[in-house]
């Protein structure tokens, strides 16, 4: 599993989302790589909706329908309404283990 953070300069989730992705992945050996983007095309090329976005494998499993692709800050909505600039652990985790699914 390939797990990449989208994100621009200075943002001040990104820190946070990586330490997120740490305690969902249970010490699995899995790389994880911290991608600063400057435009609006590479957000567009890569896939990012907003900063910081989490792909795995290359597709973003929080991607809302018809979100567009951004350098903007992003918010991720827990299943309670809450809204964070990282997924919640828990989200996190299931996300993590469907990539892990055969087939």
């Amino acid at each position: 599993m390939r797990i990449t953070v989208l994100t621009v300069a200075d943002c001040p989730n990104a820190r946070p989302a990586l330490e997120r992705i740490a305690a969902a992945l249970d010490d699995q050996d899995t790389q994880v790589e911290l991608v600063e983007v400057t435009d609006e095309a590479e957000a567009a090329r890569r896939g990012m909706y907003g900063s910081p976005t989490i792909l795995i494998d290359g597709t973003d499993p929080f991607a809302s329908p018809g979100a567009l692709p951004s350098l903007s800050c992003r918010l991720y909505r827990g299943a309670d309404g809450t809204a964070s600039g990282i997924p919640g652990e828990a989200d996190l985790r299931r996300a993590l283990a469907k990539a892990s699914e055969p087939g």
